[in-house]
């Protein structure tokens, strides 16, 4: 694998560049000829005039490009506006395929099982990139259709974009399509001698407490913990809804857990009803952390990075990167960030409106994320493993003050959280016995029935959900006779039992003290019938148990089954029947109501 690497200054020097590249493919062994081409600006006439000049002085490459908010070249932000990689594969192994595609979110399915019908018939395919436009379009669906891929193909990519980060104008272009505003392109690359290796940096980390997003839709955060989402970045960061928002906010994007890994959410608009527009879809229900963005840890991250692939002898990188990013270093230092894997093979690449990478099975579409691809033709035996060219002393025992302060705001919100979260199993927690207190369950039961109530009025019913309530017989003698120290070792031994045959025979119910020596459990999905055996192994276990003082014990048992429409009061009342029934007929027994 060869590549060329260069900016476009004029047609006269792009033939002249062209032409050597010529040469150099007549006198070596090639398989494939690719174009990469990376355009800053939106000119139209002046991109197409460039793929017809590579047509016609290199009729057998195939070429693909985009807009972007930025190009990487030799490893540095290109300081031209558009640049061009030709990559030339030298093993005859080695295939590629280019694919150019109308994209749209109704689309994005068709797509998708037209480019997966291709790879089921073609099995060299081991890698796909991808070029696409997404502005104003929801990727979510399209990266779920894509984790249909086979698992061992590598996919990532990055979306179009603009020099002008307010700009929504976008396009896409290949050998195999015309420049397009909404299209996506896909290169596929495989064989039997190509290799590829993929990774992403983030080095944004977590700061403060979790989150919960309330509501949104799409791109649009509404509420945060039922606030709206501007409240948390003026709360807490104190950061104005004014000209200045995306640039203030850049340094702490969101961050939560998507498909099993941390994805980045950049803010970029806060609206008047205090909603925020993100950089992607961001989902419901998922708990998010605002995070920050320290230079000293991202270099570092980039560094733990770079190194991981010294071993892999890569002949090329392709990088893509959030435009954030670009943003947020400024364009003398974002290099900072790419050079060190210039150190070990020719990089480039581009600054995206988003990235995408496959972990897993997944296909994930990030934010403020550094995505990089590496890939090489042949085995590595006998060939010097390349070291990373970085200055590790900016971060390499040194923590800068930004992150002294969030590493003592996080472990301080962690305390917090974790005192939180005693003090509220506390409130619900019987003292004596561990089970949740009569108050918690009563709760409990409440639900459920509220549940059935409405399910009953669509004209449904669940499936059985019962009760059991449970008194200690003649425990009063146990105090008087042995001593109360004695009756709590009684009441805990109880409570340890019924933990035990729950956990056996109807896992996910609940446990609770309801006051003295009684007990109530709640058996959710669970019909009467069923709770009658469980009831029995409650009263033959805990008949068998030894204590240190006092004989061995009985108890007495009531249970029903919740009817659907009924109050929660009448439910437990019933089964305080069927207990009174027990004790009142003997004792030691199970009476079913």
């Amino acid at each position: 694998m060869k590549q060329f690497q260069f900016n476009y200054e004029t047609e006269e020097n792009l033939v002249s560049m062209l032409k050597r590249i010529r040469q150099w493919c007549d006198s070596s062994v090639v398989s494939n000829v690719l174009f990469q081409i990376y355009s800053e600006t939106l000119n139209k006439s002046l991109v197409e005039n460039i793929c017809n000049v590579i047509g016609r002085e290199i009729p057998d490459a195939l070429y693909m490009g985009t807009s972007t908010n930025g190009n990487i070249i030799l490893g540095d932000k290109s300081k031209e506006s558009i640049s061009i990689v030709c990559t030339i594969f030298e093993y005859p192994s080695t295939h590629i395929k280019l694919f150019q595609f109308p994209l749209s979110e109704e689309e994005a399915r068709e797509v998708t099982k037209s480019l997966i019908a291709f790879i089921r018939q073609n099995p060299w395919v081991k890698s796909i990139k991808t070029f696409t436009t997404m502005r104003g379009m929801s990727m979510t669906d399209f990266c779920d259709y894509l984790a249909e891929l086979p698992k061992s193909i590598a996919f990532c990519g990055g979306g179009a974009f603009s020099e002008d980060m307010n700009e929504s104008a976008a396009f896409v272009f290949s050998s195999e399509g015309p420049i397009s505003d909404h299209a996506t392109v896909f290169l596929l690359t495989g064989g039997d001698d190509y290799y590829v290796k993929t990774a992403h940096v983030t080095g944004w980390k977590p700061l403060g407490r979790y989150l919960e997003v309330t509501k949104a839709r799409g791109a649009v955060l509404y509420e945060l913990d039922h606030k709206p989402a501007y409240e948390t970045y003026y709360r807490y960061l104190n950061i104005k809804n004014d000209e200045n928002f995306f640039t203030n906010t850049l340094e702490f994007p969101f961050i939560y857990e998507l498909n099993g890994m941390d994805i980045l959410r950049a803010p970029i608009a806060s609206n008047q009803d205090g909603s925020i527009t993100m950089t992607a879809d961001i989902a419901e229900n998922v708990k998010a952390r605002i995070s920050y963005g320290d230079p000293w840890t991202i270099l570092e991250s980039v560094y733990n990075t770079a190194i991981t692939f010294q071993d892999f002898i890569p002949q090329a990188f392709t990088v893509f990167s959030c435009a954030a990013r670009r943003t947020f270093w400024g364009d003398e230092e974002v290099g900072n960030e790419t050079m060190p894997f210039q150190s070990i093979a020719p990089t480039s690449g581009f600054y995206t409106s988003g990235e995408f990478l496959r972990s897993g099975r997944y296909v994930n579409q990030h934010n403020v994320t550094l995505v990089i691809v590496a890939e090489r033709e042949g085995d590595i035996e006998g060939k010097e493993i390349p070291k990373v060219d970085m200055d590790t002393e900016v971060f390499s025992g040194k923590v800068s003050m930004i992150s002294r302060l969030a590493t003592f705001i996080q472990a301080s919100t962690e305390e917090l959280e974790e005192a939180n979260r005693l003090l509220g199993k506390a409130a619900i927690t019987d003292g004596l016995t561990r089970l949740i207190n009569r108050t918690e369950i009563q709760h409990r039961i409440t639900a459920i029935a509220k549940e059935n109530q409405g399910l009953g009025s669509l004209g449904r019913v669940r499936q059985g959900d019962s009760l059991i309530m449970i008194d200690i017989d003649n425990f009063k003698h146990v105090n008087d006779t042995y001593g109360h120290k004695e009756g709590d070792i009684v009441l805990r031994k109880l409570s340890d039992m019924l933990k035990r045959v729950i956990d056996d025979l109807a896992p996910g119910s609940s446990i609770g003290r309801w006051g003295g020596e009684e007990f109530m459990i709640l058996l959710p999905g669970v019909d009467i019938e069923k709770a009658k055996s469980v009831a029995e192994a409650f009263r033959t276990s805990f008949s068998e148990i030894d204590f240190p003082n006092a004989p061995h014990q009985t108890i007495s048992l009531g249970a029903t089954e919740m009817i659907a429409g009924e109050l929660a009061d009448i439910s437990c009342m019933r089964a305080d029947d069927a207990l009174y029934e027990a004790k009142k007929t003997g004792k030691n027994k199970v009476v079913v109501h």
